[in-house]
Order: structure tokens, then sequence, then C-alpha cells
């Protein structure tokens, strides 16, 4: 076959052992690849950031590692076809190297997770509820991201646009939301990627709400045996317990009957959907008010009253700008503020109106 046909490589959907693989190219002449390391070809065409490229590059040699020794023997039988042919190495001075080689990377993924941590606490400061996107890769993440945050990232019909988060400051109603798009899920996605995406996915795991997309053009089959990955994915990096809204995208592809009837199969399985399309924008304020909804049934109502001073106005000020003020009543020598917020936000107002001597209620 791959002479009749030409072929540069062959492709297994299975996982393939070193010597199976050396076995395969030697017969056929050409590179024998399986789906872990198809997938990570396409990511290292698609990674951009240095943090991705370097998450790529960890999987790829974790990988290596547990099966060096075996590439080593291989390699010194016969010189393997293609770009991961290895050449006479020593088995202990190549293990080694792969280990190092890992612990260089792991080292400056930490440092890029430090920022990362640094800048997510800044956010805290500043008091902003987050939402991330989440999905089968090419369902429309970026399309809904631009919409939502009338932003310009990078959207392409390939598969795996994005490979590192983006996150942009986005208003619902009255209130202002941090929104980040990520990494794009896959059926069976090897457990090691999972792991080297850890610091991107995590994103996902912080967030107040998770904003599902669905393909919903494709056929029924499909759009359940994605939707059943996506949340299974959700489940696998701990983000169980998170709310979800739905977004079914790609309605503008659809005849009206057929948005119905898919709409009716996925009352079940996918939560709080909203039908839109993301290209033209319809359905979009929709998206959003079953956005805020839900964030507001997370949110408690909390009161405060503090001495007036400059140091409590300057608060008071700064509370408005970042959260839900409902009422705020004057009084001879001190105010009174009764406001929305996620429990975390009102932790914070907490430990700042006791520094300005005041007095805090959490109402629910």
């Amino acid at each position: 076959m791959v002479t009749e046909k030409g072929a540069e490589k062959t492709i297994f959907d299975n996982e393939l052992k070193p010597v199976q693989a050396y076995n395969l190219a030697k017969v056929t002449g050409v590179e024998a690849v399986d789906r872990f390391q198809l997938i990570l070809e396409i990511f290292v065409r698609r990674a951009s950031t240095l943090e991705s490229k370097l998450q790529i590059e960890l999987a790829k040699m974790r990988r290596e590692l547990s099966r060096a020794k075996e590439r080593v023997r291989l390699a010194r039988m016969e010189e393997q076809p293609g770009f991961m042919g290895l050449g006479m190495y020593e088995i202990d001075l190549y293990y080694e190297e792969v280990k190092r080689r890992i612990n260089t990377i792991q080292e400056k993924l930490k440092r890029i997770r430090i920022k990362r941590e640094l800048h997510r606490a800044r956010r805290l400061e500043l008091g902003f509820s987050s939402i991330s996107l989440a999905g089968y890769t090419n369902a429309g993440k970026s399309s809904i991201f631009n919409a939502l945050a009338e932003e310009k990232v990078p959207v392409d019909a390939e598969l795996f646009t994005t490979l590192s988060t983006t996150t942009r400051v986005v208003s619902l109603s009255d209130q202002k939301i941090l929104l980040t798009d990520t990494v794009g899920f896959i059926d069976r996605l090897p457990l090691t990627l999972i792991q080297a995406f850890h610091s991107t996915l995590e994103e996902t795991i912080l967030s107040d709400i998770i904003l599902l997309v669905v393909d919903i053009s494709e056929p029924i089959e499909e759009i359940e045996r994605k939707l059943t990955c996506s949340l299974d994915t959700i489940e696998k990096i701990g983000a169980t317990g998170i709310p979800i809204v739905t977004a079914l995208n790609k309605i503008d592809l659809l005849p009206e009957s057929e948005i119905q009837s898919k709409i009716n199969i996925l009352h079940e399985p996918a939560p709080n959907a909203v039908p839109v399309s993301a290209l033209l924008k319809t359905n979009i304020n929709s998206l959003k008010h079953e956005i805020l909804n839900h964030m507001k049934t997370n949110f408690i109502q909390a009161s405060f009253e503090v001495p007036i001073s400059d140091k409590s106005m300057s608060f008071l000020s700064w509370l408005f700008s970042h959260t839900d003020v409902q009422e705020v009543k004057y009084r001879q020598d001190s105010v009174k503020v009764v406001f929305q917020s996620v429990p975390w936000f009102a932790d914070k107002v907490k430990k700042r109106i006791e520094q300005l001597n005041g007095v805090f209620n959490a109402f629910c």
C-alpha cells in the first residue's frame, strides 16, 4: 500500500511500541507513527508561544524517557527512518540526557507558572470573576471568545489553533468578567499531554463558570461523542462542580427545524444550553444573560457598616468599580453598604472592613 500510494509515513490510531514502529518502518521504508506522535506533530506546527512549545517538548521527552532503552537498542541494530531516528547512543548517556532535558523544561515552565500565578493574584486583587472557554478542538471557542470580548484572536478550521491561554475583560450587564480561551480537548487525549498542559488547563479548574462550546452543525452522533469527551476531560482535570453553560455554536449552518431537533436531543447531556452563531453573533446577548444568571446563583449578599474616613471612602469607591453595590446609606458618622459578590470576594471585603474597624454581615 505504501508503494502504491507513494506514502511518506504510516499512521496508526492506537499506541505503537518502539519495536512495532521499528519493524513497520523497516518493512515499509517510511516512518510509522501512532496517535500520540501524530498529535505531537500537530501541536508542534500550531504552537506559537514559548510556554506551549515547552509543554509539547516536555510531553515528548517524558514519553521518550519511558522508551529510551528500547529505542537505543533498536538504533544500535539499524537506523530508523524518519525524524525520530537515533544514532549510536550509549544507553546510560542517552537516558541521562533525556532526564536532564526534562528537568530543564520543568524549571522553565515553573518560572512561567509563577508569573501566571502573580497575574492571577493581581486579578483576584482587582475582584474579577472568571469564565473559561472549554470544548472539543475546532468547536469554535476562539470565535465565541471574539464575539464576547470583541477581540480578534486567531480563528482557523484546523485543529488546535489555540495552544495557550488568552484572557480579556468582558462586560456582562454591569459585571466585569475575565474570559479565558484555552486549549481544545480531543478524544482519548493521552494522559501525558494532559499533564504537560496542566498549567494551561488550570485556568479552567480555577474559573467561576465553564463556557462549554459545542459544534451543533455536525451529525448528532459526533456531537454526542465530542460532548461526552469534553465533559469527561473537565472531570479528569478536576473541574467537576464548577457551573457549566453550553454554547451550541454554528446554528447559522443549519435550518431551524434541525436546530430545534438537536436542542431537544441535547437537553439532558448539555448543561444550560444556548444556541448561538459566533460568526453572525446570533443570540450572543442570550448567552451573556445565561452566564450572568448562573454567576449570580453563586453570589452571596452581604452588608457592612464602617466609620466614615478618607480610607473608608476610598475603599467604597473601589468597591463600586469591582462588584454589584445594591444599597448605600449614610449615617451621621458611618456608612452602611449592601452588595452582592462571589464568596471569595466577600471574604476579601470582610478582611478590609475589619481593618477599617467596621462590622461585616453575610446574609446568604
